[in-house]
């Protein structure tokens, strides 16, 4: 599955999220649950059962022996939460998620590939101003590595 795009969206009174009609079709209606995890960089990332899977068998991959991946297995999937889809296509952010996110009512959804970020609006307006003038440097070093 491929998730693209950058999606304003806000959370009302009740924490819930209304997902894009171009990423709840790009979920297909088999999707009735997602997955919600602490992100890097102060985000929520949220995954579907085959995209949580799929990087579920890539940390499996890492040695017993490996600490770092220990400690980022147990914090990831500890603090992991369901959350079911509604008819409506929303689903509501546990408050203890939001709240490590340092989520507003104005968020921003992004399709990052194989799952969805979900920034604080501000957040991202100021990520985008560190990191975006950047890019060409960033992308000519992601295309180097073997």
């Amino acid at each position: 599955m491929l998730l693209t795009g950058t999606h304003p969206r806000s959370l009302d009174d009740k924490n819930r999220l209304a997902l894009p009609k171009r990423i709840r079709d790009a979920f297909g209606e088999k999707v009735t649950q997602i997955f919600l995890a602490p992100g890097p960089d102060q985000c929520l990332w949220l995954f579907d059962h085959d995209s949580l899977e799929k990087l579920a068998h890539k940390l499996d991959q890492a040695p017993a022996a490996d600490g770092e991946a220990r400690v980022f297995r147990r914090l990831f999937f500890a603090q992991m939460e369901a959350a079911d889809l509604d008819k409506a296509g929303r689903i509501i952010v546990p408050p203890r998620l939001a709240q490590l996110a340092g989520l507003g009512r104005e968020v921003v959804l992004l399709g990052v590939r194989d799952h969805l970020e979900l920034w604080d609006a501000a957040k991202w307006q100021q990520y985008l101003g560190e990191h975006g003038p950047q890019f060409d440097k960033v992308a000519e070093n992601a295309f180097v590595r073997d």
